[in-house]
């Protein structure tokens, strides 16, 4: 039986991304070109063509320059959820600073749209094993969900040992935020990526495909696939002196993402975040009661 998947955009700009911080400082952000609201309302008018609504996790800092944009999002019926304030991995805050982080991106961005905002992702899927307490501060934080977990390994994020299913860190489902895990696929005791991003670009569509024809066929829960929208723009601005790795993960098959987009969108059911997974995220509500 089909099932309904995920279909999530980490909205941010190109010079945003973890692999360019050694190369682009903070400072040099209002220096350049800025792309983020026509890329985004390309993936707006690709899901529009297929009539999917989806999540999309907005930087505060975009919400700040593009106000107007981020009520496109949800006029156009699509979830508003938070991807903190300026892309800093959450490895790098003591908690303090997180929960200012994250409790000052989710009032901006409802003041901004005047919708409540739910959900949360972490820059480069920075929460881990080694930093659980984060779970805890997004609670505190007022947010319901979190989906920043990829159960991968990785030189950059992921935590490999985290389950394939949404899961509740605190051990207590109904208690704190539930984490909705990036999709991947279990095969001969291996795990691999399918969520999206880089990998998806990697791969030929064809794998992309049957890896979640598979997850329809074989898997009991509903996956969760990401994307960004500088990844549907091969005209960005070139960044120098960034070494061959972060080169060939950036730039790989930047043209032939919009036509793998369309294809993912045509070829299986999509929906929001917080409607495709409205039971598991509702249950915090039923254990608050029962407390």
């Amino acid at each position: 039986m089909a099932r309904i998947h995920a279909f999530t955009v980490d909205v941010e700009e190109y010079f945003q991304v973890a692999a360019f911080e050694s190369h682009v400082s903070r400072g040099q952000w209002e220096t350049l070109p800025l792309r983020v609201e026509a890329n985004t309302r390309r993936i707006l008018e690709l899901l529009a063509r297929h009539e999917i609504q989806a999540t999309f996790f907005v930087l505060g800092w975009v919400a700040q320059r593009f106000p107007g944009l981020i009520r496109e999002i949800v006029s156009a019926g699509h979830e508003l959820a938070s991807h903190g304030m300026a892309h800093v991995r959450v490895t790098g805050q003591t908690p303090q600073a997180f929960l200012q982080d994250a409790r000052t991106s989710r009032e901006l961005l409802e003041q901004t749209a005047g919708v409540a905002v739910t959900g949360y992702r972490a820059s480069t899927y920075s929460i881990g094993s080694a930093n659980l307490w984060a779970f805890d501060v997004l609670a505190a934080a007022g947010y319901r969900y979190s989906s920043s977990v990829y159960p991968i390994r990785h030189d950059l994020y992921g935590w490999p040992g985290a389950s394939r299913e949404p899961f509740w860190p605190s051990g207590v489902t109904g208690e704190g935020v539930v984490e909705i895990p990036v999709a991947t696929l279990q095969v001969g005791g291996r795990r691999f990526p399918c969520g999206g991003g880089g990998f998806f670009r990697l791969y030929p569509y064809a794998f992309s495909r049957w890896a979640w024809q598979r997850l329809n066929r074989r898997e009991g829960f509903s996956g969760v696939f990401y994307c960004h929208p500088w990844e549907v723009d091969p005209g960005q601005p070139r960044i120098s002196g960034i070494g061959w790795k972060s080169r060939f993960r950036h730039y790989l098959n930047l043209r032939r993402m919009e036509g793998r987009l369309d294809a993912l969108l045509r070829d299986f059911s999509w929906g929001r975040m917080d409607q495709v997974f409205a039971g598991v995220i509702d249950s915090r509500s039923l254990g608050q009661e029962n407390s």
